[in-house]
């Protein structure tokens, strides 16, 4: 009987945590989907990194691979869309309405501005879930390689901390790089789209080199932009963690890209040039957008 006192002391410990926690958020997306607790997204975060690094590679062993090709058409396509509808959403909702890029604080108010924004950012959210099928598409395709321990840490840290953004601040600065991230997404999966549509369209990929480019523009923007905040004299951000939280995540994918930018160009120099840019390719592909999405041609 001590051992179950201590238990319900355990749990009723953790719930006043948890109740003093839930108090400060945004009550307007309480009632949202997935939004009534962590725990459901934790269980389909769990079940997605148990599915790809462990029950999915066994179930395809012995198979031979799917051939989705006509899938990832729609489905590369599908997430153009919906970028390109968040991206408008994000620029109307505050960034070309009225944001001034700098100490932006989260309207908490039941305006429809306001409200939009919130709204965007739980499709944000949202849109995390469905980018979870990169790695499923690469399990089932036997694509295993593709699946590095940053893919699959990507796909499962992006929904996991944007919860509590949309249920303490959507809105505000912390939302730039979510729009950032939109307008990359539209390139990078135009690009998937075009390459799963086979080798007659590689010709209208041309602009692959830059792919490269625009990642390390993304993350520059993002970090500079978030690390304007260290340096105001007051900006009184409802909740720094999340400012920590995106300055962090920019310096590392920055330091992470700068480094394999180091060793594909710098040390990479004596490599043969075909050499190079297959390294290159499959290091910043593979890795950088936690979109692995490349590859789609059939080696």
């Amino acid at each position: 009987s001590c051992v179950n006192m201590e238990m319900s002391n355990i749990k009723s410990s953790v719930a006043l945590l948890y109740d003093g926690f839930i108090q400060n958020a945004d009550s307007r997306t309480e009632n949202w989907l997935l939004m009534s607790s962590p725990l459901p997204q934790t269980l389909i975060i769990a079940a997605y990194i148990y599915f790809v690094t462990s029950l999915g590679p066994r179930i395809m062993e012995n198979r031979k691979a799917f051939d989705l090709k006509g899938v990832l058409v729609l489905y590369n396509f599908g997430v153009v869309a919906l970028s390109l509808y968040m991206c408008y959403e994000f620029v109307m909702s505050g960034w070309g309405t009225g944001y001034s890029f700098q100490c932006d604080l989260v309207d908490y108010s039941d305006s429809p501005q306001a409200m939009r924004m919130a709204a965007v950012c739980w499709l944000y959210y949202f849109s995390k879930f469905i980018e979870m099928w990169d790695t499923i598409f690469f399990v089932l395709r036997k694509k295993n390689s593709q699946v590095t321990f940053l893919h699959v840490y990507h796909h499962s840290i992006m929904p996991f901390t944007w919860w509590f953004g949309v249920r303490f601040a959507p809105g505000g600065l912390g939302t730039f790089h979510a729009l950032i991230n939109c307008v990359v997404h539209v390139i990078m999966y135009t690009y998937y789209g075009l390459t799963a549509m086979g080798p007659n369209y590689q010709k209208y990929l041309w602009w692959k080199k830059y792919l490269t480019t625009i990642q390390l523009i993304q993350f520059v923007i993002v970090t500079s932009h978030i690390c304007q905040y260290f340096f105001m004299k007051d900006c009184p951000y409802e909740f720094p963690i999340f400012i920590y939280i995106i300055a962090s995540y920019g310096l590392i994918f920055l330091f992470l890209f700068l480094n394999f930018w180091y060793h594909a160009y710098t040390k990479g120099k004596r490599l043969p040039k075909v050499l190079q840019a297959q390294t290159w390719a499959h290091h910043t592909n593979g890795v950088m957008n936690g979109n692995a999405n490349e590859h789609y041609k059939d080696e």
